[in-house]
């Protein structure tokens, strides 16, 4: 039987009743479920549409490479920002070898060559590492070779057997008289991903450093650019650029080789194997792809377009094959879902055509070249950096020196390097925001409150998403679906966008007289809730039962259906919406904002008079929709505030993000820019309050105090210090119901009275 149906058979309301002035409510099924389906068509129409709309992010100015590259400049900038390449590198004179009692530098003398375990500084307790085949004769051209993330270095130099020699693209290149570096990539395993102390997970390592770095606005890509950039730096000082410098990668590795080029123009040339293709589709790829904003303004052929007109050879080749992330398994869960496979030939060839019409207009078009097969991609190189000598191939593999090498070790020592680097700065990031906060004016309300709408704006254009404002008619809709002694309760829809809209249950109370206009309370459920327990009259502890209850105290209440229901279907939504620079709150911000419209414009309602109640990831949605929403009159915050910058980076406490399924959390840069206390200051003048239990495991007291004491000082330096509470109560993830109801009574302006 349908939901609702049932839900007036229970309740004992008549069937079909609408609300007066509205239209009746017809729909049937899960409205819950039907939102979430209708968000995804809204934004799968953005995804397909952004490919024509990016060309008002760019300027190319064709008239010569120097102008082009001019033009470009802001582009490559706005990259190198959301891939998370922003860190200062450190200059090096000279590579690190790498050897031990039982493990020499020296790893193998070829012909022609020899090979070095080496490593090389990036940033301050950050390294790369891997291999240097160094040649007997001056080199040719100067080359980092990036292996797929499950590779190791020796692979490239047939020092390990998983590949044919004609696949070694490292020793090949070699025996041709170049210098090769290969770098250490992060792989795909999940070793390490945890801490034992508290949990492991099945998360690739690669995401494991992409969700702690993501919300420090850094990324597992930018870190891997930053090491071969480094490397590039190092080949630039050796001769003073005279030796040209080329990148070749493959797999993760050709996606690493593509944007080094395209934000490095010392790179002369490279080659881009099993990656390139149309990233229309990123969200259905391992979430470590997963760039915010990436496509508003840059597929791969934007991407190349940075690269022109220095050569970009594109090999069309059977990539890496990658059914999910390592299975979950007793102790170990909690990674994303996300698939590789092989870059289809029709998405090569159309995103390679599109990134043509670039080097044409450059006059360029010899430098873009599509391959198959890895003859043509090495001899393409060479040719690019002035070697025209035939591409041969030795019969002889080198051989380790190092007695059973395990490759393990080296890899841990990147791994934790990059943990440890992206939890100094979290360490750091409270001082990062008070930086940012800087030009906020504290010597006034008034100053506060103007100086305050440059960082909302920067929350909702840089941190939500802002999409555009709903763009068709309310329609409201409404049915009876409750008729309490107190109140009615009626099921609502709004239409907010085409194939988007708002739903909820609004809660009447029955002795209102003709003219009066009372108070709202938004009543918000947390994850994978529904309106339902909100406002059915009920002790069942998270919910308390508490819109019925203040709708029994004479308020009118309203429970709004949020999208972040379903599983993996409403994360989905996330990772469609992040390549946008979109968040699910994206979405919420507007259905709350058309909200408020139509609560606006019921006659028996006070439109000064709306506030704002949510528990859990309602509670995420008080810190955030508030903030950017000055309709609401105040906001209070259930079960979740708390220090939320270490809830979801930290790796030393069992609070962690970092350890669940919840990898949607993450929002970039969010960091450096803005806690909860940060949110909170947006609330501000109107008042906020916080609900806490003592044995709630969203966090400890001591991150939720430590966080609201800032916003405690802020109200009182500003002279309002009423206007902002806490209540800490001896239970759990749960409304209370008591603090927070003398707080709505006392600022929504509503007399406590006798409940009948």
């Amino acid at each position: 039987m349908f939901l609702n149906i049932l839900l007036a058979i229970l309740t004992g309301a008549p069937a079909g009743e609408a609300l007066p002035g509205t239209r009746e409510l017809t729909l049937q099924g899960d409205l819950a479920a039907q939102m979430v389906e209708g968000v995804d068509r809204f934004v799968t129409r953005e995804l397909e549409a952004s490919a024509e709309t990016r060309g008002k992010f760019w300027n190319r100015d064709y008239n010569s490479a120097e102008a082009y590259n001019q033009s470009v400049a802001p582009n490559r900038e706005r990259l190198l920002k959301i891939i998370g390449a922003v860190d200062h590198r450190l200059p090096f004179a000279a590579l690190e070898y790498v050897s031990s009692t039982d493990s020499p530098a020296l790893v193998s003398q070829a012909d022609g060559y020899s090979v070095h375990a080496v490593r090389w500084p990036v940033f301050e307790g950050v390294h790369g590492e891997g291999l240097w085949l160094e040649p007997e004769r001056k080199p040719i051209a100067q080359i980092i070779a990036l292996p797929d993330a499950d590779w190791t270095p020796e692979t490239l130099v047939g020092l390990s057997p998983e590949l044919p020699p004609e696949a070694q693209f490292a020793r090949r290149l070699a025996e041709q008289g170049c210098r090769v570096l290969i770098p250490v990539l992060i792989d795909r395993s999940d070793t390490w991903s945890g801490n034992p102390a508290f949990r492991m997970t099945n998360q690739p390592h690669r995401e494991f450093i992409y969700r702690m770095a993501f919300q420090m606005g850094r990324h597992i890509i930018g870190y891997e650019v930053q090491k071969t950039r480094a490397l590039v730096d190092w080949f630039a000082q050796n001769d003073e650029g005279k030796t040209p410098i080329g990148v070749i990668g493959y797999g993760e590795g050709g996606l690493l080789a593509l944007y080094s080029a395209a934000v490095d123009t010392r790179i002369d040339a490279v080659v881009v194997s099993g990656y390139f293709q149309s990233r229309q589709r990123v969200w259905e790829e391992p979430i470590y792809r997963n760039v915010w904003r990436l496509l508003t303004e840059f597929g791969d052929a934007e991407i190349a377009s940075l690269i022109a007109p220095r050569t970009l050879i594109i090999e069309a080749s059977v990539g890496p094959e990658v059914e999910g992330p390592p299975e979950p398994r007793e102790g170990r869960s909690g990674a994303a879902p996300g698939r590789l496979v092989s870059p289809p030939t029709e998405s090569v060839k159309a995103e390679f055509d599109r990134a043509s019409q670039f080097y044409k207009k450059l006059g360029a078009g010899e430098n873009l070249v599509l391959v198959a097969g890895s003859d043509a991609a090495l001899a393409g190189l060479l040719t690019a950096l002035s070697f025209n000598d035939e591409l041969k191939l030795s019969g002889r593999s080198p051989t380790d020196r190092r007695e059973n090498f395990d490759p393990q070790p080296r890899l841990h020592r990147q791994f934790q390097e990059l943990v440890q680097f992206t939890q100094k700065l979290l360490r750091q990031s409270e001082f990062r925001r008070r930086e940012f906060w800087s030009k906020a004016d504290r010597s006034s309300l008034e100053a506060w409150t103007e100086s305050c709408k440059y960082y909302r704006d920067y929350l909702w254009d840089e941190v939500i998403g802002r999409f555009p404002p709903p763009s068709v008619p309310a329609n409201p809709r409404t049915r009876l679906v409750y008729d309490e002694p107190n109140w009615k309760g009626y099921e609502v829809m709004l239409d907010v966008w085409p194939d988007v809209f708002a739903y909820g249950i609004l809660l009447v109370p029955k002795d209102m007289e003709q003219g009066e206009r009372r108070p709202v309370v938004v009543c918000q459920h947390g994850l994978e809730g529904r309106p339902l327990p909100v406002v059915q009259p009920s002790d069942e502890p998270a919910y308390n039962g508490f819109g019925a209850k203040l709708a029994d105290r004479g308020f009118i209440v309203y429970a709004p259906q949020n999208p972040y229901i379903g599983g993996d279907k409403f994360r989905v939504l996330q990772r469609k919406a992040n390549p946008l620079g979109r968040s699910l709150f994206s979405f919420i911000v507007r259905q709350h904002e058309r909200t408020l419209e139509w609560l606006s414009e019921l006659p028996f309602v006070d439109p000064e008079r709306i506030g704002f109640y949510g528990i859990s990831y309602g509670g995420k949605t008080a810190m955030r929709v508030p903030a950017l929403l000055g309709n609401y009159a105040l906001s209070i915050c259930s079960a979740d505030f708390n220090e939320w910058i270490k809830k979801n980076v930290t790796v030393d406490h069992q609070y962690s993000y970092m350890f669940t399924g919840e990898y949607e959390m993450p929002e970039f840069d969010l960091g450096n820019t803005f806690n909860y206390s940060d949110l909170a200051g947006l609330i501000l003048p109107r008042p906020f309050m916080v609900e806490r239990g003592h044995h709630d495991g969203v966090a400890p007291d001591e991150w939720v105090a430590y966080e609201y004491a800032t916003v405690r000082r802020l109200y009182t330096v500003l002279g309002i210090p009423e206007r902002t509470r806490i209540e800490f109560f001896n239970g759990g993830h749960q409304i209370n119901a008591q603090g927070t109801f003398d707080f709505l009574h006392r600022w929504l302006s509503w007399p406590k009275r006798e409940i009948k």
